[in-house]
């Protein structure tokens, strides 16, 4: 694909929030960084729609809910000059197939990652994701720009911080306790042992579905502890990611969240592990502190690359195992 000639390009990421902020250098060099004049169409999930609809990179956001021939039938009316699939699953196959455009799809390294999990071999090359999605991109012949990664804020969803308890006005440390999986999240008891020994007030951060552990947290520290889990969209809980001092984090989406913030951070490592590819990443040349937490030479890590919902071995020792004495003192070495 060479030229000045403008085309238009249909990207196709189906979810979730993580995986879209890491395509977000893409999305931004096709529209910054290209010889030709790009309009970008993303075609994504229907629930991750809005806020990728604020994206200066994104022309047009088509949202995908469950009609998958009618969505492909509004596809075919916007006649695209490439289709760069940045998911590679049987869905966006099907709408590659049925637009019959000139394509490339994102590598997915699932031989690699199943040979991690299953035997602990590992062939995964040191290369994090956004590089490899950078990779697929390579026929729009765009280059990494090194700014890292985009995630944008509409000014309506903003958190005032004088609308949260005055403890938390004059800084605060964001712990993201989400997680997708049980076996990528710390067990509660370890959270409150962390927060016990932090110099700062938490916010804690996550869904609905983390509320109620989030409760259980902060009843057990009410005077420094704030329970945002369920309470807050994603845009306003990214506006507390980014107005945080300090990040810790679980291997979830508010962590690529902090990282485009930038934002200093601890992030802790369950079942999964930074070789995956989808450790946090920053600008190019970057001084922005940050640590990776994780319990080394177990051998039965990382036992998937998603999680479980329980630990299969029982015991749980790559959470268990994390020093909340580490963590905290880390973090606190940053005031």
């Amino acid at each position: 694909m060479s030229g000045q000639k403008p085309i238009k390009v249909l990207v196709i990421r189906f979810s979730s929030i993580g995986d879209i902020i890491l395509c977000s250098p893409v999305l931004r060099c096709m529209k910054k960084n290209s010889s030709q004049s790009i309009t970008t169409h993303l075609l994504t999930k229907k629930s991750f729609s809005y806020f990728t609809s604020h994206y200066p990179y994104i022309d047009k956001v088509i949202a995908y809910e469950n009609d998958l021939k009618a969505t492909i039938s509004e596809l075919k009316k916007e006649n695209y000059d490439f289709v760069l699939d940045l998911h590679n699953n049987f869905r966006s196959i099907r709408v590659k197939k049925a637009l019959g455009k000139p394509s490339k799809a994102f590598n997915k390294l699932n031989i690699e990652k199943w040979l991690l999990t299953t035997f602990k071999v590992d062939r995964m090359p040191r290369v994090h994701i956004v590089d490899r999605l950078m990779d697929a991109a390579s026929p729009l012949q765009i280059e990494n720009d090194g700014k890292g990664l985009d995630y944008f804020i509409p000014e309506e969803d903003k958190v005032n911080l004088q609308s949260l308890p005055a403890i938390f006005r004059d800084g605060y440390v964001g712990f993201v306790i989400g997680g997708t999986y049980a076996t990528k999240r710390l067990p509660s008891d370890k959270i409150v042992d962390i927060c016990g020994k932090l110099d700062k007030p938490v916010i804690l951060l996550g869904g609905p579905e983390d509320a109620d552990t989030g409760q259980q947290i902060e009843s057990a520290l009410p005077e420094k502890v704030l329970n945002a889990c369920g309470k807050y969209s994603l845009n306003a809980s990214a506006s507390l990611v980014q107005q945080a001092d300090v990040i810790i984090s679980h291997d979830t989406g508010l962590m690529h969240v902090a990282a485009a913030f930038s934002k200093p951070m601890a992030s802790i490592w369950g079942n999964t592990v930074p070789e995956l590819g989808m450790y946090p990443y920053y600008p190019e040349n970057s001084k922005t502190p940050h640590r990776i937490f994780e319990i080394k030479g177990l051998s039965c890590r990382p036992c998937s690359k998603i999680g479980y919902n329980s630990c299969p071995k029982k015991h749980f020792r790559c959470m268990n195992d994390i020093s909340a004495r580490e963590v905290a003192d880390w973090v606190n070495n940053l005031s």
